[in-house]
């Protein structure tokens, strides 16, 4: 099946893919085996503008769409899930709300050091009650003397104990909560209060890695605060349905390679004195993850189309996450059973894919948090 995309995609997509094959997938066994990125990895997607493709033109970005930065997002996953990750800092939440909320102090602190990779940033709105019931959280920040004071524990914070500042969601008004008492803070390495406690190495690849952040009595100054006060929580949802979508373009890229290697096996593994690709049972499941990427692409990137035409495009960004994140642990499931062997073998790509894939249906939202939010819609519809 043919998804034609416009010449400066298709050329876009050429050159991602040759970084990919000679820069990153080199690395990917090194990063295994350390559980560390590696060093100039940030400075080298910076250099090649992979960074700031969202970014608006005056603050150094490329102001390119919501596509091209999802089709990056899908070559970078084809070869290792950090890749995704860090990348998606260039299109992620805090660079794009600085760039558009912040002060013209902070675009110049920090807006910089995210383009050329010399900073790193996380977005800490998770709390132990808190997850998907934003509502839920508990971490306060009161005005006092001139400045903030924030209060509370964050967890599950992806990237938070390498991170040079964390963007804080906290409650600022205990009445309105989610309802325009929510604010959002920059809090720098470092400021006093602010400490992290814990790091959790993931079930996927062990470079992946959650922490926990607790905040006592951590004094901020006003200038800080990023938006206005009370708009934190419509600023976080500001990037619900561009994570949803990168996430859906991740899954893709992970699949198509799993799906890659799956018949690039099959053809070289002799059993009984035939290559596995002649066999049904094989034949039959690369078919079926044929099918299941095929659908996943024509979902997304005609919601992406959508998007990018500024066009309302109501709850397809969830029907594109709940879809595609569920496909690639198919796909993956596949894969490691066509290998065999080697595909529950650690060190082989397949089964640190395997892994990895299962984050993919809880992150940006639930698998069960999409379908609700998907009936909501179609009830509201009868």
């Amino acid at each position: 099946m043919n998804f034609e995309l416009p010449p400066e995609l298709t050329a876009m997509r050429e050159a991602l893919r040759k970084f990919v094959k000679a820069e990153l997938e080199p690395l990917e066994d090194q990063i295994d085996r350390s559980g560390e990125l590696p060093p100039g990895l940030l400075p080298l997607m910076g250099k090649h503008g992979y960074l700031s493709m969202r970014l608006p033109t005056e603050v150094g970005g490329a102001g390119m769409g919501l596509f091209p930065y999802a089709l990056m997002l899908e070559e970078f996953s084809r070869s290792h899930r950090i890749f995704g990750l860090v990348a998606s800092g260039g299109g992620g939440l805090t660079p794009i709300a600085i760039a558009r909320h912040g002060s013209r102090e902070q675009r110049e602190k920090y807006l910089t050091g995210l383009i050329n990779g010399t900073l790193r940033t996380a977005f800490a709105l998770t709390e132990p009650a808190a997850g998907s019931d934003n509502s839920a959280m508990t971490t306060r920040a009161e005005k006092k003397d001139g400045g903030w004071v924030i209060n509370g524990r964050k967890h599950y914070i992806n990237s938070a104990h390498d991170a040079d500042f964390i963007t804080v969601i906290a409650i600022t008004d205990a009445v309105k909560r989610t309802r325009g008492g929510v604010t959002a803070f920059l809090v720098d390495k470092g400021t006093p209060g602010f400490n992290v406690t814990r790091v959790d190495t993931t079930m996927g690849s062990a470079v992946i890695k959650l922490a926990e952040i607790e905040f006592d009595n951590c004094k901020v100054p006003d200038s800080a605060r990023l938006g206005p006060e009370g708009q934190g929580f419509n600023l976080a949802k500001e990037s619900l349905r561009d994570g949803r979508m990168g996430v859906s373009c991740s899954c893709i890229g992970m699949a198509d390679r799993l799906l890659a290697m799956s018949a690039a096996h099959a053809k070289t593994r002799i059993t009984f004195g035939k290559p596995l690709a002649e066999r049904q049972a094989i034949q039959w499941m690369l078919a079926d993850s044929e099918v299941d990427i095929a659908a996943a692409r024509a979902m997304v990137y005609d919601t992406l189309r959508q998007i990018d035409e500024g066009k309302d495009v109501g709850t397809a960004p969830s029907i594109c996450k709940l879809y595609c994140s569920e496909m690639v642990g198919r796909v993956a499931d596949r894969a490691v059973q066509i290998h065999g062997g080697m595909g529950i073998v650690q060190g082989y790509p397949v089964e640190r894919m395997y892994r990895d894939v299962r984050h993919y249906r809880i992150g940006e939202g639930s698998s069960e948090v999409q379908r609700m939010l998907i009936a909501k819609d179609v009830l509201k519809r009868v």
